[in-house]
């Protein structure tokens, strides 16, 4: 079945110029939405976090899912051989994350309260590489990307 998806031409329908900017900032929410599991796996005592630190995490992974939604939509059918390769590339640094998660684990697993924080890094995870394709078209690489 994953032969087929590369068999399908991509659809050469250019994405909007806007695409790219959106990518950014999709980028930046991750990464500000990835600061909570990280900070709540390394304390001891989230019942002494403020009221309003949950709601924000919630909030902004909120947001984040909307802009990933998006990002889908902005690119999913336009995803060429260009992007696909890149992606491979790209899947190929980021599996590293699990032998460096592993480590973690071993070195650190007694100070890292791993309920807290190990929820979101998943799922964050999950979406960094279930839409990286999609990501990398907005961001312009192949033909057909906005000025």
């Amino acid at each position: 079945m994953a032969g087929d998806k590369t068999k399908q031409q991509a659809d050469p329908t250019p994405i909007p110029s806007w695409s790219r900017p959106f990518a950014i900032a999709t980028a930046i929410v991750f990464l500000i939405s990835s600061v909570f599991p990280v900070v709540a796996g390394l304390s001891k005592h989230t019942e002494s976090f403020p009221a309003w630190w949950g709601m924000l995490d919630v909030g902004i992974a909120f947001i984040l899912a909307i802009m990933a939604f998006v990002v889908y939509g902005l690119a999913h059918g336009r995803v060429n051989k260009q992007v696909e390769q890149t992606t491979y590339r790209a899947y190929r640094m980021l599996i590293h994350g699990i032998l460096i998660l592993t480590a973690v684990f071993l070195l650190f697993g007694d100070r890292i309260v791993w309920i807290n924080g190990l929820p979101g890094i998943a799922w964050r995870a999950w979406l960094l590489v279930y839409l990286l394709p999609e990501w990398l078209r907005c961001m312009g690489i192949g033909p057909g990307t906005p000025e």
